[in-house]
């Protein structure tokens, strides 16, 4: 923004006064919010460096909210004889149910340890590779997904069905040994055991589920979407990680994520475009269908 002078009858130069914005400083300034919010083909290494970064951000946070462990213990409670007086308390019988079959509940131990990140990475690389135009839009509903569960994590510090006193729930990771869990050995003093609402293995699992089936062209490949984030509920409940209404927590957040995205890019991430004009000089238009 200039200055003008302003001049009297005499020629004499009075006073100093400020131009106004201009309707082009508008126009302009519009326009590059424009071509932020545009669908574009996302670089690889970028992506590569934002998600680990992000994710090692993630765990820093989640990690150094304090444990709160007599608070968490009490809202365990609060959540267990809340379940009991909607008459949907049933995670301590599908625990022991799921607990006598030695190499089932072994299964979802290493289910519960391994796919919660193979799966997400996995969908971040396909929707990167067959929908470019669509990636930018999912990955904010996962990254605002995960963005608002670190608030839960501070404000409503809970313990899992495992770890309560006098719950008379099975800890399936510490019977059975579970190799590499985050909840065994040395490796649960690297992570906040009192972070379980709102549960981010179903905030993911259902961000993976519904982005498959809503841009997957494969029938069964939709239907295997619609079936992660239900054996994902089953598996939280059954290794005793999680309450039923963690998960519902987790669909919050999910919803929060969806309502972020679509306010920045003015709808949500299936409506977009599925290819995107590659960047000058690449060499390739688009990428290639499938």
């Amino acid at each position: 923004m200039s200055d003008s002078a302003v001049t009297d009858p005499e020629g004499r130069e009075e006073l100093t006064v400020p131009r106004p914005v201009t309707a082009r400083s508008g126009r302009r300034l519009l326009h590059r919010m424009r071509r932020i919010r545009r669908p574009h083909r996302p670089r690889l290494w970028f992506e590569i460096l934002l998600i680990a970064v992000s994710y090692w951000t993630y765990s820093l946070i989640r990690n150094a909210v304090p444990e709160q462990r007599a608070e968490a213990l009490r809202n365990a409670d609060w959540v267990w004889n809340l379940e009991h007086r909607l008459g949907v308390a049933v995670e301590q019988s599908v625990n022991h149910t799921v607990n006598a079959v030695n190499w089932l509940i072994i299964g979802m131990n290493y289910y519960y340890a391994t796919l919660h990140f193979v799966i997400t990475l996995g969908v971040l690389v396909w929707l990167y590779r067959w929908h470019p135009g669509r990636y930018a839009a999912a990955r904010l509903v996962l990254f605002a997904t995960t963005g608002v569960a670190l608030v839960g994590y501070y404000l409503f510090p809970l313990a899992p069905p495992r770890l309560m006193h006098g719950g008379r729930f099975v800890d399936t990771v510490m019977i059975h040994h579970t190799w590499g869990s985050m909840a065994s050995g040395d490796l649960k003093h690297m992570s906040n055991q009192y972070a379980a609402m709102p549960s981010m293995h179903i905030g993911w699992s259902l961000w993976c589920g519904l982005t498959v089936c809503a841009l997957a062209s494969v029938p069964w490949v939709r239907l295997l979407g619609l079936l992660y984030p239900v054996t994902t509920l089953v598996v939280i409940v059954a290794t005793a990680n999680h309450f039923w209404l963690d998960a519902v927590g987790g669909g919050l957040c999910l919803a929060f994520g969806f309502t972020v995205a679509r306010l920045w890019y003015g709808g949500l991430p299936h409506s977009l475009p599925r290819l995107v004009p590659a960047p000058a000089g690449s060499g390739s238009g688009q990428f290639p269908s499938a």
